[in-house]
C-alpha cells in the first residue's frame, strides 16, 4: 500500500513539474517578436480636412532586435511612417499612420507591416471611421438645383 501511494505521489509530482516547465517555455520567445498596443484605430467621426494622424505602439517582446523593413498602406491616402532603427528586446517605438481626410465618407484602410518577427513576417493593422461632409456656415442658405435662388 505504501508503494502505491509513493508511486502515485511521484507521478503527480512529475506531472506538476512538466506543466511548470511547459508553461515557462511558452512564455519565452527566441528571436524578435512584434507586439502591438492595438490592431485597429477608430477615428470615429472626423471633419473633412482634420488631422488624420494616429499612432500604433510597436513593442519587441522577443529576445533579438526587431527590424521593420517596410510598412505599406492599402492605398495612397494611407501613409505609414515606421521606425527605421532596430527595436531592442523589451523596448517600444511608435508607427505613425496618416490618413488623407480630404475625402468624405467611410474610412476602412489597412497598413501591412513587414519585419523579422518570428511569429510571422507580415502583420496588418487597420484604421476605420468616417469623414463627415462639412456643414454650411451658420446662416448661409443651402443651395441645390431646386432652390428658387438659382432661377
Amino acid at each position: 500500500m505504501k508503494r502505491i501511494i509513493l508511486y502515485i505521489s511521484l507521478a503527480v509530482a512529475s506531472m506538476g513539474l512538466t506543466s511548470v516547465s511547459f508553461g515557462q517555455a511558452a512564455e519565452f520567445v527566441q528571436g524578435a517578436k512584434l507586439s502591438l498596443d492595438k490592431e485597429v484605430h477608430d477615428y470615429g467621426k472626423i471633419k473633412k480636412g482634420a488631422d488624420g494622424s494616429c499612432y500604433f505602439t510597436i513593442t519587441n517582446t522577443g529576445s533579438e532586435p526587431l527590424t521593420i523593413t517596410n510598412a505599406q498602406g492599402s492605398c495612397g491616402c494611407t501613409v505609414p511612417s515606421w521606425p527605421k532603427e532596430p527595436i531592442i528586446p523589451g523596448e517600444s517605438a511608435k508607427m505613425k499612420v496618416t490618413y488623407a481626410t480630404n475625402r468624405v465618407g467611410p474610412i476602412n484602410k489597412s497598413v501591412t507591416i513587414t519585419s523579422n518577427s518570428v511569429d510571422g513576417k507580415v502583420k496588418t493593422v487597420k484604421i476605420k471611421g468616417e469623414v463627415l461632409k462639412p456643414a454650411p456656415e451658420d446662416g448661409a442658405p443651402v443651395l441645390n438645383k431646386k432652390s428658387p435662388m438659382l432661377n
